[in-house]
């Protein structure tokens, strides 16, 4: 297969997929193991992505300034709204935080998906990837489980592409969620029952019609979309750091992480992967339930299957509602093998870090971004940051589809019956009343 550009590898078995058109006809399995979980290699001079990596800001316009290194033929079959080229941001004031509560020097960058033009979340390049690969194969339906982002990103992008698709969400979904896929003209199957009972039904309808279903967190679009985050950290600021921290759901991101660095390896940049730190909200957090488990019993024979799975699992964050994590082997392997960990953030707390943040940046963050910085608190309280640490902080999704978190987030509104109720405001004096709050979480 050298005389193409890519092929899809077997991790099972090694079969070589020749591309898409073979490994959707075989309904995204492999035809000699059945395994779901392939490999994109590329016949490519990897120095290319030296080059890449090595451009200047105004180069680079979307995900598809790495064209050579995803797996798509043509440049005509590109849908894209100039996601994936955000930036990383020095949060200071975290780093501040962490000298004089803890003594720590560390870096604190923000990595700002709620920049992404598509639908401003973590999934845009998935989905821009996606709709891209789909459209060069000809596939005109395309069905997916989500507990929100994805498909809305999905439905958004797929939209632009002419296909079209049905999304099958959990009864307790976002309804802003469910009004924007309906917005892009795009089929909504609000399941009476759990993320778990809708990607039941999601399958169980793929199989029906024979229609392409997401292949989730391992689907190799997502994945070969997600790792050229690792590629802008290493082209906006020269490195990667060492700390990655994430709001976890399913984990496409640890999972992209490492493809960037099997493929980095070759060009001898960035050996090292990132210590993962993942989140979880207290509502629904079987993996960390189950790392915690395997973690105190010092990581026994059979442990990356000894984890538990809850039905209906109630949390303020239903993007993060995945109370049956098929992934939670893959991820803790990672976790393991980065000396990272898992961690869960009590939700009680979210609205006082999404306070704190806007505050602080004037950026408003979703539940599920407070998640990932409540996670920093909770590393830095509990020793998981370390002195020279450069930590990265996955800021998945703004507001934009979580109105009732928004309204939660008032806090200054004072009723008046006339001009005498007034007093001069200064809003420097809020300043030690959020920080307060915070840093009560670990007094």
């Amino acid at each position: 297969m050298k005389d193409t550009k890519f092929y899809l590898q077997c991790t099972q078995c090694g079969y070589h997929v020749a591309d898409f058109k073979e490994w959707f006809g075989s309904m995204q399995k492999c035809p000699k193991c059945g395994s779901t979980i392939v490999d994109v290699k590329y016949n490519k001079d990897y120095n290319e992505l030296k080059n890449l990596i090595k451009s200047s800001n105004g180069e680079a316009k979307n995900v598809f300034h790495y064209f050579d290194f995803l797996p798509l033929n043509k440049k005509e079959n590109i849908i894209t709204r100039g996601e994936g080229v955000i930036p990383l941001e020095k949060w200071d004031f975290l780093k501040k935080y962490a000298k004089e509560a803890c003594n720590i020097d560390i870096e604190v960058h923000a990595y700002r998906n709620d920049l992404n033009q598509g639908t401003g979340t973590f999934k845009d390049v998935a989905a821009a990837v996606a709709a891209s690969v789909l459209k060069e194969n000809g596939v005109k339906e395309y069905c997916v489980a989500s507990t929100g982002n994805i498909a809305n990103a999905f439905a958004h992008y797929l939209a632009e592409a002419g296909i079209s698709l049905s999304v099958f969400i959990p009864n307790d979904a976002l309804k802003a969620n469910e009004a924007e896929v309906n917005s892009y003209g795009q089929k909504i199957y609000r399941v009476k029952g759990d993320y778990a009972y809708a990607k039941k039904i999601a399958a169980e309808y793929s199989e029906k019609y024979g229609i392409l279903i997401s292949g989730g967190n391992t689907d190799p679009m997502r994945v070969e979309a997600k790792k050229t985050m690792v590629f802008e950290w290493l082209r906006q600021i020269g490195e990667v750091p060492n700390v990655y921290i994430q709001a976890l759901s399913g984990g496409t991101g640890p999972i992209a992480i490492e493809k960037a660095y099997k493929e980095l390896r070759k060009i001898g940049v960035a050996e090292i992967m990132p210590r993962f730190i993942m989140v979880q909200p207290s509502g629904c957090a079987p993996m960390t339930h189950g790392w915690v488990k395997a973690k105190a019993a010092g990581f026994p024979e059979g442990w990356l299957t000894d984890y538990p799975k809850y039905d209906n699992p109630v949390t303020k964050v239903p993007t993060l509602a995945t109370g049956k994590p098929g992934t939670y082997p893959i991820l803790a392997r990672l976790v393991k093998e980065s000396h990272g960990e898992m961690i869960e953030f009590n939700e009680e707390y979210l609205v006082d870090i999404a306070r704190l943040i806007a505050f602080e940046t004037t950026i408003r963050i979703g539940p599920a971004a407070a998640i990932a910085v409540g996670g920093f608190f909770e590393s830095l309280h509990n020793g998981h940051l370390k002195n020279g640490d450069k930590v990265l902080i996955n800021v998945g999704e703004g507001v934009r589809r979580a109105p009732d978190f928004v309204e939660e987030m008032i806090y200054t509104t004072q009723h008046i019956d006339s001009v005498n109720d007034c007093q001069r405001f200064d809003r420097e004096k809020l300043r030690a009343d959020l920080w307060s709050k915070v840093a009560s979480i670990y007094s």
